[in-house]
């Protein structure tokens, strides 16, 4: 049996070897952790270049694989490439970039926006999610199915609102005025203005049609249900029918953002012009 001597030292020995010993931790601390990773959002139409959703744009190698962000090398926000009369662009990612640009493009006005095509009924979640959908190809910029309008067909123009509100100060008495004496006619499908005016015996009126190039008429003949848009093709003002092909946005408005360039002889296989005949 040990003496109690040697008891002693053991249970001083046994003391001191505990009191070198951590203090148990009683609470797990807040605040102290891994940060969240940041993850960026980024284009997927083109096979070389990526937009992300901080405003830059880079080759799709140099896409960092962990956040899918860009690096942050090149210029914010670039709109390299680009018409900014025209708020158009010859590049998709390009196009993106400069619509990110917070001086370009208000977020409070993009979340007032209603997405233009029924299957995706609703608001834009950001300024993001706008600049992809506005940047897309568009019958703003097509001619034909296969063909555009200039090389500058990626357009992140805001679309009007659904008041009809327009850059003109055409009030409803003033353009009525100005039309007197002037039958507007709905053409068909593909119908260019001098056969839509020459089927009723008259001729169109190539003066009349920037009067009609604007939001509030084109609201006041045709439904616009999709919106109405400013585009570049020749068979303006018109409505891009209900049974287009969807990349073409059907049941939208469209009006020529430059009056110098309306002609009464334009026409598209998908639309119907609003025409002046007399």
């Amino acid at each position: 049996m040990a003496s109690p001597r040697i008891l002693f030292l053991y249970a001083a020995a046994a003391a001191a070897f505990c009191a070198c010993l951590p203090a148990p931790v009683s609470a797990i601390r807040k605040g102290i952790g891994l940060a969240e990773p940041i993850l960026c959002r980024r284009t997927v139409q083109g096979r070389h270049l990526i937009s992300d959703d901080n405003g830059y744009v880079c080759s799709a190698l140099s896409v960092d694989p962990w956040s899918r962000c860009c690096p942050r090398t090149g210029a914010r926000f670039s709109c390299q490439g680009c018409n900014l009369d025209l708020q158009c662009c010859n590049s998709y990612e390009y196009c993106v970039s400069c619509c990110l640009d917070p001086s370009r493009t208000n977020e409070g006005d993009v979340q007032k926006l209603k997405v233009a095509k029924s299957v995706t009924a609703g608001t834009y979640t950001d300024i993001f999610d706008f600049c992809m959908g506005r940047c897309r190809h568009s019958s703003a910029s097509v001619v034909h199915e296969n063909a555009y309008v200039s090389d500058f067909h990626h357009c992140f123009m805001m679309q009007q609102n659904s008041s009809g509100s327009t850059e003109s100060n055409c009030g409803s008495r003033d353009c009525g005025s100005r039309l007197a004496g002037i039958n507007v006619l709905l053409g068909r499908q593909g119908e260019s203005c001098n056969s839509v005016c020459g089927v009723k015996g008259q001729s169109c009126v190539p003066s009349k049609l920037s009067e009609l190039n604007k939001c509030e008429i084109l609201q006041k003949y045709m439904r616009c249900k999709s919106g109405c848009f400013p585009s570049l093709g020749p068979d303006q003002p018109a409505e891009v029918v209900d049974e287009a092909p969807r990349n073409l946005n059907p049941g939208a408005c469209l009006y020529m953002q430059m009056d110098e360039r309306l002609t009464c002889d334009g026409s598209h296989q998908h639309t119907r012009r609003l025409c002046p005949c007399a």
